[in-house]
Parts: structure tokens; sequence; C-alpha cells
């Protein structure tokens, strides 16, 4: 019930207009309730859309590590992700949903530059940290759709090793990279 509120909200409204209270009144539910069962909105997106894994805790555990690290822990953490089966099996319905309908890829853009690449730019204290976020996430939605949703080779069968060392130096220039 509170999922499928969710998923109608944020559908409509997008992730940033959207609201825990909006979505309790849609669900019929008491504010309380969506709070005692997602922690957040960025939770409950997470839970709604059948993503993997909560990119919060993840970011969280890559800005605890050394700065010169954070392109390639950001780089190295999401294909660590897409790789898995479920991963790529949710990571191609989102980027092909996002490809055909305009609500699915304002909501993946919204979510990705607020609550992953923006939550990291503005760690770090880069100028622009919008642009940058945007120019990150840009990356590496356009990275997956050559190597799961196109299927381009070499790209296919590199190692995930290959593709981290080439993607996050420019993921560490965008994020971490003041100049």
């Amino acid at each position: 019930m509170i999922l499928d509120a969710a998923r109608t909200e944020f559908s409509a409204k997008g992730y940033d207009a959207s609201s825990l209270r909006a979505i309790a009144r849609l669900a019929e539910v008491d504010p309380a309730l969506v709070h005692h069962y997602f922690d957040g909105k960025a939770a409950l997106f997470v839970e709604s859309m059948a993503l993997p894994v909560n990119p919060s805790f993840l970011i969280d555990t890559i800005l605890a590590g050394p700065r010169e690290q954070v392109g390639q822990g950001l780089a190295r953490t999401f294909f660590d992700i897409w790789d898995s089966p479920l991963g790529r099996e949710r990571l191609v319905a989102l980027i092909r949903s996002a490809l055909s309908q305009e609500d699915a890829a304002r909501m993946l853009r919204e979510f990705l530059v607020r609550e992953v690449f923006g939550k990291v730019a503005l760690s770090m204290g880069v100028p622009e940290p919008q642009l940058r976020a945007g120019m990150a996430a840009a990356q590496m939605i356009g990275v997956a759709m050559m190597r799961y949703v196109i299927g381009f080779e070499p790209m296919v069968s590199a190692s995930t090793d290959e593709i981290v060392g080439l993607v996050g130096p420019t993921l560490q220039r965008y994020l971490a990279d003041s100049t």
C-alpha cells in the first residue's frame, strides 16, 4: 500500500517534489507509519523502485574514506552492484524506463543528482556541486547504457577493474578535485 503510493507519487511529481506526507496521504495512512517502515524519502524511493541497495549507506562509507579515493570508490561500488544479476536487471529496467518515460527520467535524474552524486559533491566542497553531480551522473549512466543496455564490446567483456580504472579518475575530477 505505501510502496504503491510512493511509486505513484514519485511518478507523478518526481523525486524532489514528492514528500513523505503526500505519500502517506495517498496511501491513507498516518505519516508516522511511513517513518516507522522507511528511514526517509531516499530509503522509500529505493524500496519503491526495487533498487538492489540503498546508496545512502554506501555513499557514507565512501565519504568516510580518503578524499583521493572517492572517484574510484564510487565507480567500484556502482560496478560491483551493477555487475550482479539482480543489480543489472534493476539497472537496465530503470534506464529503459527513463529512456521511454519522462517521469521515470525525472525520478532517476533527481535521485542520482540529489542523493548520490550531489551528496558527494557537497561533502567534498567542490565548486558548482550541482553541475559536477550532473556530470558524474551522466558519466555513470552513459557507461551503464553502453555496457549493460546496448552491449557495446569491448565494454561488456572488460573487467570491473578495467572499467573502474578508466571511470574512477573522471569521477574523482568531477566530485572531489576543487579545480
